[in-house]
């Protein structure tokens, strides 16, 4: 109850003044903690977690979103309770707290025009310039709310029930349960605690409840609309570059529409001056993913992964994490072939 209106007291004076067109200019309320554009669970639940906490430290922070939570995120809300943080679309003249990124292309558009105070990440470091020195702490771990539950653990705060569960979710969510080559010790130590805290008795089965859930409209969901669900935009070596992904354990369900996704990735290219866009389409159960790409370097990264390419796709075992995975291989194909 106590955390349910700390955070409605939060959102209704953040819309009051939206309504009232201040927001950007005269308010001075608490720190927005927002995570990357096309937010995931551990963008959401981190940004939530971390304005919880530091709220409990005497800061008043406030949870936000670069857009609406995805269709997992959506049933952890509503098994947990929780409510989704408001989604901005400016965050100029406020104090900002980043959560799992910190790279432009995927901080608000307008972060340059706020005061950035903080930042809380698993990923690799993305060039985000400050002028003043600010909090930060980048793990390699394998969610960002791992670090945030660590956080708690130092301040010697109590997590609420129901933000627990949030903050297991996205664990299990960035982990793909366990399964990810970037899960740590730390990652399995926080889950267990967290699950404990959230009354969740059978983690696997929470997990395979949850991912089931996430992949409901995979079949029926427009094909723009599923790109965009888990899509980061990247600058490799002056190449903008887009990666997807979707993950699911019926794999049948994103089989079934990769000719659609090719198509659909071709206009998106164009319209969108991608140099090169790749989508990640990943087999939770197989352990592996169809790796769809299109564009500039297209041979070079089926080359790079010493597979063959066939209609602009490959399988490669094993492969199932963006940030660890992916990434680096392409940001040295982009380095090595920028022609």
């Amino acid at each position: 109850m106590k955390i349910s209106l700390i955070l409605n007291s939060y959102r209704v004076a953040f819309i009051s003044l939206l309504l009232l067109g201040l927001v950007s200019s005269v308010w001075a309320g608490p720190i927005l903690v927002v995570g990357h554009k096309n937010p995931d669970s551990d963008s959401i639940f981190s940004a939530i977690a971390l304005a919880y906490l530091k709220s409990q430290q005497g800061t008043p922070a406030m949870a936000v979103a670069q857009g609406k939570p995805n269709p997992e995120s959506d049933f952890v809300l509503s098994y947990f309770g929780l409510q989704a943080p408001p989604v901005v679309s400016t965050v100029a003249g406020h104090n900002v707290a980043l959560v799992d990124h910190n790279t432009y292309t995927q901080a608000p558009d307008d972060i340059k025009a706020a005061k950035l105070v903080e930042i809380i990440d698993h990923h690799n470091l993305g060039g985000i310039v400050t002028e003043d020195p600010i909090t930060a702490l980048i793990q390699p771990v394998g969610s960002t709310n791992t670090i945030i539950w660590e956080l708690y653990q130092r301040a010697g705060i109590s997590i609420p029930p129901a933000i627990a569960g949030g903050m297991l979710s996205a664990i299990l969510s960035d982990t793909l349960a366990f399964k990810s080559p970037t899960t740590t010790n730390l990652d399995r130590r926080a889950a267990q605690s967290l699950a404990v805290t959230a009354s969740v008795t059978d983690i696997s089965k929470f997990a395979k409840q949850m991912f089931l859930a996430g992949e409901a409209d995979l079949k029926t969901a427009p094909i723009e609309n599923l790109l965009q669900r888990d899509f980061k935009i990247f600058d490799m070596n002056g190449n903008k570059v887009g990666v997807g992904q979707l993950a699911a354990v019926s794999f049948d369900l994103l089989e079934q529409r990769r000719d659609a996704f090719v198509s659909t990735m071709q206009v998106l290219m164009q319209k969108e001056n991608y140099q090169t866009l790749v989508l990640m389409l990943t087999d939770i159960q197989s352990d592996g993913t169809v790796l769809i790409v299109i564009g500039k370097n297209q041979q070079h990264i089926a080359d790079a992964f010493n597979v063959a390419l066939k209609n602009n796709s490959f399988w490669v075992a094993g492969v199932t994490s963006r940030k660890k995975q992916i990434i680096p291989v392409l940001s040295k194909v982009f380095s090595e072939h920028n022609n």
